[in-house]
């Protein structure tokens, strides 16, 4: 039987981390830790929450329960994907307008720059257990699709003294970085 104990260390020594850096990162005791991988103590609450944020793993991962497939799942999945994508196209259209518009100036394009932290920034806050490849894919595909768009639309050299003119791609690149390095710059914040 493979149990939490057993989990937990492999998944310690997959990501190449002792005993006491994962007792640093998580915030619990060695001797707690220590306990949990000899299968002497069983992390529940928060303890299991402790230790899956410094693994950076859902603590469902540990429960053996299988979801059951319903119709409902299917709903869910259109519904969530009808929602990322219509919240993409509302950031999209947001960066673009304070950018691209024709009476935009240098004070929209200023709030677009503020923006392109904050929006991000509280998408990350949201969504902190969340793997930052995957938000920046739900939250930010958005984005690299506006860049690949201006780049198709104004050919590369256009485009790229479009983007210095209005600093669209720095907004939109800065906005994806945001959502990818979000939560290494919440950890350093706090």
């Amino acid at each position: 039987m493979n149990s939490i104990g057993n989990k937990i260390f492999e998944i310690r020594k997959s990501r190449g981390l002792t005993q006491e850096e994962l007792a640093e990162l998580s915030k619990i005791n060695l001797r707690t830790i220590q306990r949990i991988e000899n299968n002497e103590n069983e992390p529940r609450g928060k303890t299991l929450d402790l230790i899956c944020d410094a693994l950076q793993i859902e603590s469902t991962y540990f429960t053996n329960k299988a979801k059951p497939k319903s119709s409902e799942s299917i709903g869910t999945f259109i519904i969530d994907g009808a929602f990322l994508i219509l919240l993409n196209l509302l950031l999209m259209s947001i960066i673009g307008f304070l950018t691209l518009d024709s009476n935009a100036n240098i004070n929209s394009r200023i709030g677009a720059l503020l923006l392109s932290f904050f929006i991000p920034f509280f998408i990350v806050l949201f969504t902190q257990k969340m793997n930052p490849l995957e938000r920046m894919l739900k939250f930010g595909s958005g984005f690299l699709v506006y860049i690949v768009i201006l780049m198709i639309a104004q050919g590369l050299k256009e485009g790229l003294l479009v983007s210095i003119r209005t600093g669209i791609y720095l907004c939109l690149i800065f906005s994806v970085g945001v959502l990818y390095y979000g939560k290494t710059l919440i950890k350093l914040i706090k």
